[in-house]
């Protein structure tokens, strides 16, 4: 049987093929090392597919134990499958593996945590920022809001190459990235973060490409976990008080808002931040001046910590808590919903069509 340059005859090959199948991570190791070869975006976007198998943005559950046990015998050129991880040798390398990249210890790996293990094009792992998180939402508003550029309320396609092009010009990276490239780039950033698959990243979506080092609100202080103090209140204040002018107003107030509606809804766009914005600013805005002092700051911020510790007491009881916050959040999404029942019926009634209400 004739040999060929590799050393390998035409059926040795097709047996290393057929393995490489069977473990869906021994394709991306070296052949003489064992070790992962870089990555680049497509092949990056071809390991979350494989293993994000219900498309819900993350590696979790039998997901997460079959990746895990891939990981791990692809190591082994001969191995043909991930049988030889053990149940017990799995539960160690699950407890091990979560607690070196698991950084928001939810359980679950998300796209970032996964671009920490795996080794890819250095120009590409610059795109997920590591080592240069935002400081708060005021910064990622006013990102928003700059490369936004037609105000559509998302970022479209060439609205977010741009963006990753500003970025890799800010790491003077951007002369090694041809156009080509960037295109990649935006395409697998595209089919990472739309969640919704319509092409162009919402709000909740960009935050999680572009996100802060913590949401500030979400500390035990504003969960009733123990007393509001004044110093609690002036730390919030400064936070989102940029430009120390005394009010919280445009992309302070935009950030503040964002990190509020992240405590009761995960999925939004631009259009949910504007309701909410809205609700709150008409139950918290005593002085109508479309700002926030720090008087209007603290009204709501004890309502966040009655939220929380009326949550703690009655989530055993199977209670919704029943609080000004709550009641605020709850009318910002009525009124979305309204909105869109109202454009319904412009719209039925313009074309002449029947309408139920």
């Amino acid at each position: 049987m004739a040999v060929g340059p590799d050393g390998l005859t035409d059926y040795q090959r097709k047996m290393n093929s057929q393995e490489k199948c069977n473990n869906f991570m021994r394709q991306f190791r070296d052949d003489e090392s064992r070790e992962l070869k870089k990555l680049t975006a497509n092949q990056f976007m071809e390991v979350w597919s494989h293993y994000d198998a219900d498309g819900n943005g993350y590696i979790e559950g039998s997901e997460l134990d079959g990746f895990l046990k891939e990981f791990v015998s692809s190591v082994n050129a001969n191995d043909s499958g991930p049988e030889s991880v053990s149940d017990a040798m799995l539960v160690e390398l699950k407890e091990c593996f979560m607690e070196a990249y698991d950084d928001n210890q939810d359980g679950k790996i998300e796209i970032r945590e996964l671009a920490q293990l795996l080794p890819m094009e250095e120009n590409f792992l610059l795109l997920f920022r590591f080592d240069n998180p935002l400081e708060s939402s005021v910064e990622f508003m006013k990102i928003w809001k700059a490369y936004d550029k037609d105000n559509s309320g998302y970022i479209e396609a060439d609205e977010l190459k741009n963006f990753l092009r500003d970025l890799l010009k800010e790491a003077k990276k951007d002369h090694d990235v041809s156009e080509d490239k960037l295109i990649e780039y935006t395409d697998t950033m595209l089919q990472v973060f739309d969640q919704n698959k319509d092409g162009k990243l919402q709000l909740s979506e960009m935050a999680k490409l572009l996100p802060v080092k913590e949401n500030f609100l979400c500390r035990s202080v504003f969960k009733g976990a123990s007393k509001l103090t004044k110093e609690d209140i002036e730390r919030v204040f400064a936070l989102y008080d940029r430009d120390n002018n005394g009010t919280i107003e445009n992309e302070e107030l935009n950030g503040f808002l964002k990190d509020l509606l992240e405590l009761v809804k995960k999925d939004y766009d631009a259009l949910d931040l504007q309701e909410f914005q809205d609700a709150i600013m008409r139950g918290c805005d005593f002085n109508k001046d479309g700002k926030i002092n720090k008087k209007e700051l603290t009204m709501i911020l004890l309502a966040l910590a009655k939220h929380g510790a009326d949550d703690d007491m009655q989530s055993g009881m199977g209670m919704a808590a029943n609080n000004p916050l709550a009641e605020i959040a709850t009318m910002g999404m009525k009124a979305l919903k309204l909105q869109k029942l109202r454009v319904r019926h412009f719209v039925n009634r313009t074309l002449g069509t029947n309408t139920t209400s």
